[in-house]
């Protein structure tokens, strides 16, 4: 790390980390949504795999591309 590291993570609703990527300050955030989500790991309170699709993302305007909206609609998962 150091002092221009950015962190980004996903997060459930009760702010539980889901996955986290650390880049150098200079790198844009929204590039960085798709290495985020591959991340995603959430458990089964049952057996089976781990889901890998969150149902919902929040995020800030740095993520606002068409592009970055269009992933997530072919994906099945809704945006704010």
């Amino acid at each position: 790390g150091g002092f221009t590291t950015k962190v980004h993570l996903a997060a459930d609703g009760r702010c539980r980390p889901l996955s986290l990527v650390l880049t150098p300050g200079h790198y844009g955030d929204g590039p960085q949504r798709e290495r985020v989500l591959e991340r995603v790991s959430v458990p089964r309170s049952r057996v089976g795999r781990p889901r890998t699709r969150p149902d919902h993302v929040l995020a800030d305007k740095a993520y606002t591309s068409r592009k970055n909206r269009r992933h997530l609609r072919r994906r099945g998962i809704r945006h704010t």
